[in-house]
This record gives structure tokens, sequence and C-alpha cells, in this order.
């Protein structure tokens, strides 16, 4: 199979898992009022998604290792078409909550196995190119999902989003059962003991390349949490941008990331990956301390906000593919449980950084900028401590 068709396919079935956050995005408001309840009872859904899908992963990542990738990923389809129905009938804004949980228990499988199929067939610059073309069909997420939603609405009530959700995830099991192979051979399948867990997970917590690695990833997916939870409420109350306005403002932010994952592979053969990586992380943390100081100064218009969200996240782009397949790149042994702990990590970080700035927020710009430029600076801090660790590694004679 070639790498071009394996990466549509894994970019196929890790698209869903962003659809279930970015489709009903332009639906809070009428969801809000349906359940008659306010704005921070219907920002829990995206929290409960979250937070069940970075635990989540903990569980597929050493399942993968046992089983191989393509049993865990039916168990974890089927969970989350289970979730997208209870949300779809949730009568309260309880039931949606834990519909929403059950989903991202089921969703975190599209996180974990992607990641570790790439790794089981390979490593260095290629698995980044790869990594870069799943993201590429990824990319429709966030571009297509919110005016896919907004669409939707326009037909029925926020709930048909979630059938079509449902319907997603059965397209998705197909993909998986007639198009993916197994990568994983029996030969090299992991038990799972609480001793071997617990061991991995220790070697992986005290790899200060994994962990700076997973962090500088982490920090920079945490900026695009900020914003999914934040934006809605900046674009809609500060700047008066309807549901369909919305859509397309919170995929012009995306455009730039996601066109530079496409360029990350070719300009780390070019450049090489460490520095490559380098004027990334100073680049996101640049544009975003720029845009915090004009929003300070009163300049925080809505062009200004996206001009410069486009630019950091373009920046951005260029680092988030390669932290990803270079954290597992000395864990070949045990890249599903790097992969579901790396995952983990990154999710509870962006969980932080959204409830600290839930906190301060307060309809306006100024608390979502802040807490993206320090993300940025977070990132930037890791990686001058870590990208000479890499760089000496990848001298180091094999």
């Amino acid at each position: 199979m070639t790498i071009l068709r394996m990466s549509l396919i894994l970019g196929l079935l890790s698209a869903v898992g962003p659809f279930a956050i970015d489709m009903y995005l332009p639906a809070m408001p009428q969801l809000a009022a349906s359940l008659g309840v306010d704005e921070t009872a219907a920002q829990l859904t995206l929290t409960s998604y979250f937070i069940a899908f970075g635990l989540a992963q903990l569980i597929y990542g050493p399942w993968s290792d046992q089983a191989g990738r393509k049993v865990p990923l039916f168990a974890g389809l089927a969970v989350f078409i289970a979730g997208s129905a209870i949300c779809a009938v949730a009568p309260t804004i309880g039931w949606l909550v834990a519909g929403r949980a059950v989903q991202g228990i089921g969703g975190a499988v599209l996180m974990v196995v992607p990641r570790a199929v790439i790794r089981d067939m390979h490593t260095g610059t290629a698995a980044t190119r790869m990594m870069a073309t799943v993201m590429l069909v990824i990319s429709v997420s966030p571009m297509l999902a919110p005016l896919a939603g907004a669409g939707l609405i326009q037909f029925g009530d926020w709930r048909l989003i979630f059938w079509v959700l449902c319907a997603a995830a059965v397209v998705a099991v197909l993909i998986a059962g007639f198009a993916l192979p197994e990568t994983l051979p029996q030969a090299r399948r992991q038990p799972v003991h609480v001793g071997t867990l617990l061991a991995g997970s220790k070697v992986l917590l005290r790899d200060p390349v994994f962990m700076g690695l997973t962090f500088i990833g982490g920090f920079g997916t945490a900026s695009f949490f900020v914003f999914i939870a934040s934006a809605s409420f900046v674009y809609v109350e500060q700047f008066g941008l309807s549901p369909t306005g919305f859509s397309l403002a919170f995929a012009v932010n995306a455009v730039g990331f996601f066109a530079a994952t496409q360029a990350a592979g070719a300009m780390g053969e070019r450049f090489g990956v460490v520095p490559l990586m380098r004027w990334g992380v100073i680049g996101f943390a640049v544009f975003t301390v720029a845009l915090l100081l004009l929003t300070l100064a009163g300049f925080a218009t809505f062009l200004t906000i996206v001009v410069m969200l486009f630019l950091a996240n373009a920046c951005l782009g260029l680092v988030v593919p390669t932290t990803m397949v270079m954290a597992l790149d000395a864990h070949g042994r045990i890249a599903g449980l790097a992969s579901s702990l790396g995952g983990t990590l990154q999710m509870v970080a962006g969980g932080v950084v959204i409830a600290l700035t839930g906190l301060f927020f307060d309809g306006t710009a100024l608390p979502m900028v802040a807490a993206i430029a320090l993300c940025a600076l977070s990132a930037l801090v890791l990686a001058l401590l870590t990208l000479g660790r890499v760089a000496r590694s990848q001298a180091q004679p094999v």
C-alpha cells in the first residue's frame, strides 16, 4: 500500500474526532437555549469531551500494543457511535454532558491508533511527511465542520449534528474494516501487564526528550483548545458575526496551520528538523506576543486577530506534526503506550489552560489572546531546553 493511500485512510479516520468538536460549535447558543442552560453549562459539553478523550488514550495505547491496531479501533468506534446517539436524544444538559464523555472515550482511539500505525511503518522525516499528509486530510475539520454544522441547523436543530456524527463513525468502521491493514504483526506485540505499563510509563516520564517534545506540541495544541472554547463568544459577541460568519473565520484561522504542515516534511529534509522546529516555535511566540501587545494597546480589530493568528498558526504547523513523530522515534517497542501517554498529557495541558482562561474570560479577545501567547512562550522555553538534546542524539553514531 502506498504512503499516500495509507495517509488518506488514516486521515479520514482521524478526522472523525475533530469533527465531533468543531461541527457543533455554531449550534452551542441554540443548544443552550433548547436545554434551558447558560453558556457556561453548554461549555461543559466541550470540557467533558476533552477530559474523556485525554484519559481514554491511556487505555487504547497499551491495548493496541497487545491486540494489534484494528481491534481497539473497532471497539472505540462502537463506543463513539453509542455516545453520539446518547447526545442526539439527550433530554437534559446532564445527559448531553455524559453523552459527550462517552463520545470522547470512543473518539480517543482515533488519536492513538493512527499515530501508532505511522510509527509501525516509518520513522524520521518519512514519518513526518506521512503525518503531514494525514493532517492535510484532518484539516477539512476546522475548515468545513463548523460550516457543516451551521448548515445542518438550518434544516433541523442541534440534535441532527449528532446523528450525522453517528453516521460518520459508521463510515469509519467500514473504512477500517475494508481498507486499513493490520500494521503490528504478532511477533511485535507486547503483553499488557500492570508492571509492564508502569515500567514503560516510567521510561517515558523520565525521558526529557519525550516529555519536552510532548509538551512543545501540547502547548501548541492547548492554544487551539483556547481558541475553540473562546472564539465563538469573541467573534459573535464582540464582533457581531453570524454562525456562518464565525464558521468562515474559524476556518481561516486554521488554514495557516494545515498549509504549513504540508511543507514540514520537505523543509525538515532541506534545513534539518531541529532548526525548523526552533524557528517555528520562535515565530509562533513572536506573532502571538505581538498580538497580545496590540490587544493591550487597543488595536485588536477583528482583521488584526485573524491575520496574526493565521501567521502564528502557520509557524506552529511546522512544529506540531514533527513533535508527534519525533517523540515516538526512540520508543518503537512501546509506540502505542508512548502515543497514548503523550496524547493524554497534551489533552490535560489543554484542559488546564482552558480552565484557567475561563476564570478570566469576559467575552472579549484579551483573555483568549493572552492565554494563546502564554502557550507560545511555554512552548518556546521547552524548545530551548529540549531541541539541543534532540540535535545531540541525532548526531550520535548508530
